[in-house]
């Protein structure tokens, strides 16, 4: 989230696209519903009727997978009419800049942008055109017809509302409804803005669903600001956090890239990742790329061991090879892999194409399945359709502790890092997570220094300070408060900064202390003044707010440098520094400094410094060259839909992904069915308030399991009459790649679409689901045995594995079935 939950009140319009917010993430809605008592209007996109519908001013309904049509027809609409913020436009994005002559847009060039050659752009044509200096060219009146604006302006023409509502099958008027409301949020002083989830992110053209938005938000001068901002709602209490701290292959803690084979010396490593820029007033934040490397690596392996040496230890990927979840599960179907840890998931279920994850964990020779239960994957084996006679894996169950009965902190969405105690006990063998990595680090270690192996130095001379040691060195008792002050940093040497020395062993106060010669250690530059020489800043928990806006600067801490709302520095004008917003101004100048929110970088008022301090140029990019699929978001239809040609250009699908059904595996867990008769439903999954992910905490509760008993499809009136289905029968949902028993609720939440005068239905499951239920544990006497058990499997069975051209997030949301009653 750009802004923060607390924040959602004081917007004057909230569109809630692609998340079904009151029933997934309550709390956010309780700040919607006090924006709405201020007078804001809440507008809800979404193929269902929800409960975040129910509670909206405006619903509209759109077909999943035209999300990019929706709202370009907005962005059309916002230009034709007018209505930009206009000197935000023109001082805060890079609207004036002018591109190179030679660019096309897909509208002039058969649905893609220029530069295509076998399913990857060559970029060339995307760049800007610039002066002797190198300066990017501008035109402040943003009429010149190669400049960012003029280009949007041609590109979002074809999203006209005729054209909009025969892809979504929104009606227009409909349409015309969402656009004229949320584009009031561009007046100054007002502010609007959007709340997603996995419904914008689970596409293949995921990662453009969320651009699109974000140029309409800089459009209306939304960013920034109070009320304002784009804002994702995270489906677990720490997605935020893992994602900081590095989960994904291609990041390494703080978002610094992961290094790659053809950069084999620190000094190339800086120089290919470390921005530059000639705009004369950008500040280019990640000009101290290397300081953050530097201190990562000091925090890895100590001064014991040089920068160099200990770039040379970290892992390196192969240039061009992609390693996120779809393409390690279908490596391991291939038979490329000999041994999984399974750490804190349940990919039987949460994988897509779930037929073909369990396939592939079935090829291994060992897989360790670290959790608080057993689960469909640790026992993926002897699930359905596995004869365990011809599976080889040899799988081991290591049980781990739950949140509760640790200590540390967590990152919600707002990008608040706040501190949880330990409440109990983990019961029987259970350990926390953190203690058996630290048992396997040790045991690895010693494997290393007594057989050797390649490049053993990258484990043997490792730091591990995180908790007191015993007399051979080794930790006892992994420490929380360790780690979290390794990941803050500390300062290696004595060091004299702006005049002020900081001793040796003291705490770095914040990011901009971090140095690039060794002298300083930080595990994410990012988290730098999480933990400082005042305490652990997460563990605050004081209600006091000179802001008025409900900052609550004491209250847990948030990245970057405590700062609520990023971009801050866009919320004020830029020449006189006064706040767009005069009643929930975020920073306001004293006279000699900006009070308020921690200003995001922000020079005096009227020094021309840009307020986003991350981009090379310091404005938000409207024309965006740096996704692989293009510069501008552009409709494409799912990798299965229900159309046979895209309306929108000759172009079918996103261009740029990777397509296994078109490399095939000998086998048809990765066949496509689009307008296949067979399959001529539309589907999406989803979640319920009940369950939690795959439900492995949540199925084998009595009173959870009784709100929610069952997997289930949910279809409109007019589909099921068309079936001859009835509530609560038991259907089968099939795609090509598998099938899965359901529940049938029938409701008219689901309408079936008008799209380009053909009806298409859709449907929606829950991805909650698994064979094992608690009727499968032995039960021993004094046990009570519960009065209901889940029934049915994984929604995946069914998804395609498929993912976004950017981050290869699975394409769960938009996918072809059909729907039979049980018995035919």
């Amino acid at each position: 989230m750009t802004n923060h939950w607390i924040d959602i009140q004081y917007s004057d319009c909230v569109l809630i696209m692609g998340s079904n917010a009151a029933s997934n993430h309550p709390i956010s809605f309780k700040y919607v519903t006090k924006a709405k008592e201020n007078g804001a209007k809440l507008i809800s996109v979404d193929p269902r009727f929800t409960q975040t519908s129910s509670k909206a001013d405006i619903y509209a309904s759109l077909r999943s997978g035209s999300d990019i049509a929706f709202l370009g027809g907005m962005i059309n609409y916002i230009l034709e009419n007018n209505l930009i913020q206009e000197k935000y436009v023109k001082y805060y994005t890079n609207a004036p800049f002018l591109v190179n002559a030679d660019f096309k847009l897909p509208g002039d060039n058969d649905g893609v942008f220029s530069g295509l050659k076998d399913a990857k752009y060559d970029k060339s044509s995307w760049s800007f055109q610039t002066d002797s200096a190198g300066v990017a060219k501008k035109d402040m009146s943003l009429k010149d017809p190669n400049c960012v604006y003029q280009l949007l302006k041609r590109h979002y023409s074809r999203y006209n509302l005729d054209i909009v509502s025969r892809i979504a099958g929104t009606p227009k008027e409909k349409l015309l409804e969402v656009y004229e409301e949320y584009a009031k949020t561009g007046a100054t002083g007002k502010a609007g803005t959007i709340m997603y989830a996995m419904g914008w992110t689970q596409h293949t053209v995921g990662v453009q669903n969320i651009r699109t938005m974000s140029i309409i938000q800089l459009l209306l001068g939304n960013m920034g600001v109070a009320g304002g901002g784009v804002n994702a709602l995270r489906g677990e209490s720490n997605v935020q956090g893992s994602t900081d701290q590095c989960l994904l292959f291609h990041i390494l803690p703080g978002y610094l890239k992961t290094p790659v084979a053809s950069l084999p010396t620190l000094a190339e490593y800086d120089a290919k990742n470390t921005p530059t820029t000639v705009e004369p007033n950008s500040l280019n934040w990640w000009n101290n790329y290397p300081k953050y490397v530097a201190s990562l690596l000091r925090a890895h392996y100590g001064t014991g061991v040089s920068l160099e040496d200990s770039y040379t230890y970290l892992p390196k990927l192969d240039d061009g090879k992609n390693y996120s979840w779809l393409s390690l599960f279908d490596a391991m179907y291939k038979e490329n892999f000999t041994g999984f840890f399974a750490w804190g998931q349940n990919p039987a279920c949460s994988g897509a194409s779930s037929n073909k994850t369990r396939q592939a964990m079935g090829k291994l020779d060992w897989m360790v399945n670290v959790n608080i239960f057993d689960n469909e994957t640790g026992s993926f084996w002897k699930g359905p359709d596995m004869d365990p006679k011809k599976i080889k894996t040899e799988v081991f169950m290591l049980p781990c502790s739950a949140s509760i009965e640790k200590e540390g902190s967590i990152t919600n969405s707002s990008r608040w890092m706040q501190w949880r105690y330990k409440a109990v006990d983990s019961p029987g063998e259970a350990m926390p997570d953190g203690e058996i990595i630290s048992e396997l680090f040790y045991r690895i270690k010693e494997l290393y220094e007594e057989e050797g192996g390649p490049l053993k130095e990258a484990i043997t001379q490792m730091t591990w300070d995180y908790g007191p040691k015993d007399i051979d060195g080794k930790v006892r008792h992994l420490d929380a408060h360790y780690i979290a002050k390794e990941i803050n940093g500390y300062f290696l040497e004595d060091k004299e900064i702006n005049g002020t020395l900081y001793k040796k062993g003291t705490l770095v106060p914040s990011f901009a202390f971090l140095q690039g010669d060794g002298s300083t250690s930080s595990g994410n530059w990012l988290y730098c003044n999480s933990y400082t020489e005042k305490g652990n800043m997460a563990a605050r928990r004081s209600k006091k707010d000179e802001s008025g806006i409900g900052l609550y600067p004491e209250w847990s801490w948030s990245w970057p440098v405590n700062r609520r709302i990023i971009y801050n520095g866009a919320s004020v004008d830029p020449e006189t520094g006064r706040p767009w917003d005069k009643e929930h101004p975020v920073i306001v100048w004293n006279g000699s400094s900006w009070v308020g929110d921690v200003p995001d970088g922000v020079a005096a008022p009227g020094a021309g410094r840009p307020p986003f301090i991350m981009k090379p140029d310091g404005v938000g990019s409207i024309f965006g060259p740096g996704l692989v699929d293009g510069p501008f978001p552009e409709h494409y239809e799912p990798l299965e839909c229900p159309v046979e040609s895209n309306l929108m250009s000759p172009q079918f699908v996103n261009p740029t992904i990777k397509r296994w059904d078109k490399e095939g595996t000998g086998t048809d867990v990765d066949a496509r069915a689009t307008c296949d008769p067979r399959f001529p439903i539309v589907c999406s999954t989803y979640r319920v308030s009940e369950h939690w992910q795959t439900g492995l905490m949540t199925r084998w509760c009595p009173w959870l399991a009784e709100m929610q008993p069952s997997m289930f499809v949910e279809m409109g009136i007019e589909l099921a009459k068309n079936k001859g289905i009835k509530n609560g029968e038991i259907v089968t949902v099939k795609s090509v790649r598998g099938q899965v028993d359901a529940v049938a609720i029938v409701t008219d939440r689901w309408k079936p679409f008008n799209i380009d005068g053909n009806t298409v239905h859709e449907v929606g499951i829950p991805w909650h689901y698994g064979w094992i239920t608690t009727k499968m544990r032995e039960y021993v006497h004094g046990d009570k045995k519960p009065e209901v058990f889940t029934f049915g499997d994984s929604a995946n069975i069914v998804t395609p594995f498929i993912g976004d051209a950017n981050t290869m997030i699975p394409e769960s949301k938009a996918f072809m079935v059909n729907v039979e009653r049980k018995e035919v």
